[in-house]
């Protein structure tokens, strides 16, 4: 199963807000990322440093769900003041971590 990875910032400030926001997200969000077909998807932080992994058979139906999702829209738009994110314009989601190296089994 595919794996992958990106790296967005929360704002100097807001890491409590980020946390609250995401303890409290929209179950319509959840909805949409079922529906892109995103599985085990887990955010971590480090100091202002987040990093995202899901798992996914089909990556492009990831980006054109998300790039037309109006609830994704609204999630953006709601955390815009409280994160930086570097969004891809061809993909409309951020970008991916190149691997670098993987142990499996």
């Amino acid at each position: 199963m595919p794996r992958h990875a990106w790296v967005l910032e929360v704002r100097p400030g807001f890491e409590d807000e980020y946390k609250r926001r995401h303890d409290e997200i929209w179950p319509e969000l959840v909805e949409e990322i079922r529906r892109a077909g995103q599985r085990n998807y887990a955010v971590f932080r480090h100091g202002l440093t987040l990093f995202g992994t899901f798992e996914c058979d089909d990556i492009e139906k990831v980006y054109a769900v998300m790039k037309d999702s109006e609830v994704f829209k609204r999630w953006g738009a709601f955390n815009a003041n409280i994160m930086k994110a570097e969004i891809n314009p061809e993909t409309g989601y951020p970008y991916l971590l190149p691997k670098a190296w993987e142990l499996e089994g």
